[in-house]
């Protein structure tokens, strides 16, 4: 089970967008994700007649490594980690460390 999930809102921790907010827009593989708005570069584009795109220097979001991402507790307004936490059923759903408070998806 991911403790970080697409849609998330998560801070940066670490890293030259530290202490930015953004929502999970991509898990990429089992440790990086994609953040909107955070890791931000510019990427040289060169242009494609056949798809229809322009060349020139476009805005690209890249992955960062969701070591580096804690998730946002809207609650406490503070960055929280996650726990996973057995229901009497037999589920899993993930917890506010702090407070023990589910996870809303």
């Amino acid at each position: 089970m991911n403790k970080i999930r697409k849609g998330d809102e998560v801070i940066v921790l670490t890293g030259r967008d530290k202490g930015k907010r953004g929502s999970v827009s991509l898990r990429v593989d089992a440790d990086h994700l994609v953040v909107e708005g955070v890791n931000m570069v510019k990427k040289h584009v060169r242009p494609n007649p056949l798809k229809g795109t322009t060349g020139g220097i476009v805005d690209k979001t890249m992955p960062i490594h969701q070591s580096n991402v804690a998730i946002f507790n809207p609650a406490t307004g503070k960055a929280d980690r996650v726990g996973i936490k057995l229901l009497a059923d037999g589920n899993k759903v993930r917890v506010f460390k702090s407070s023990g408070e589910e996870i809303k998806a």
